[in-house]
């Protein structure tokens, strides 16, 4: 197992946290594309846009789409944000037929959409030089985001959870990328087994920010690999339970 360097002298990762006024906007679908077998890509636009906050890649805006007995909320990550164009993109990890995915399969251009949020950004310093990030399918939004947005002089290791080589995406960086695809059947999304066999022989820096996205009890086992097994210092690791497996909307924060 690759060692971890000494963290002690590390000094703690600047996250500022900015909260942004809540705010309802109603878009129109503009374009829609299936960018692998199980993604699904949505733009929206709406002058609704002209004041939308988005400065974090991992931001949550909430979606309100109809359930069969009212309107059901669902958390989503920007995917790209274009305020020139006014066109905000959501990708949908076409997984469980929720009420968010039955949308997305249907939706079409002229469609609305009510949306919400963000309700806060939490936003890395630019002084970060290698990120980690780890999630499966519904954390590629906000990994895909983060790999374009980052310079030059980032380091970036990013190892994603899918079902086969059909759902794999390319970036376009300025960064130095080290992509890795994990290979798992989509009934075992819940199984911490496959990914953390990949960040095994991981090699960490104290520097190295760790950022996780995944299951709960999968994003629970990934942290405590690199803050138990591993000793990587806690301000230097965020993860969150995207989805947790048969709670509908279900998700989870691990704060200290």
């Amino acid at each position: 197992m690759q060692m971890l360097e000494t963290n002690s002298a590390a000094e703690e990762p600047i996250i500022r946290r900015v909260r942004h006024d809540l705010k309802r906007r109603m878009l129109a679908v503009a374009a829609v594309e299936r960018i692998t077998p199980n993604m699904m890509r949505i733009v929206l636009t709406g002058d609704d846009l002209a004041d939308f906050p988005s400065a974090a890649p991992d931001d949550h805006v909430k979606l309100f789409v109809p359930d069969g007995e009212g309107t059901a909320m669902r958390d989503y990550t920007p995917r790209r944000f274009d305020r020139a164009a006014l066109t905000l993109t959501l990708d949908f990890a076409l997984h469980e037929a929720g009420p968010a995915t039955s949308w997305a399969l249907s939706a079409k251009p002229g469609d609305q959409l009510q949306i919400g949020g963000p309700r806060g950004s939490a936003i890395l310093s630019d002084k970060i030089r290698h990120l980690v990030l780890i999630g499966d399918e519904t954390a590629l939004p906000a990994i895909g985001r983060r790999i374009e947005e980052a310079g030059a002089d980032c380091e970036i290791t990013a190892i994603v959870a899918v079902t086969d080589a059909a759902e794999r995406q390319s970036f376009e960086s300025p960064a130095r990328l080290d992509l890795r695809w994990v290979y798992r059947d989509a009934a075992q999304a819940d199984v911490a087994e496959p990914l953390l066999d990949a960040v095994g022989d991981l090699a960490l820096k104290a520097e190295s920010f760790v950022w996780i996205a995944a299951e709960a009890q999968v994003a629970r086992s990934l942290r405590a690999h690199f803050l138990d097994r591993l000793g990587h210092d806690r301000g230097w690791v965020k993860a969150a339970g995207y989805w947790k497996k048969g709670v509908a909307d279900g998700h989870e924060k691990f704060e200290d």
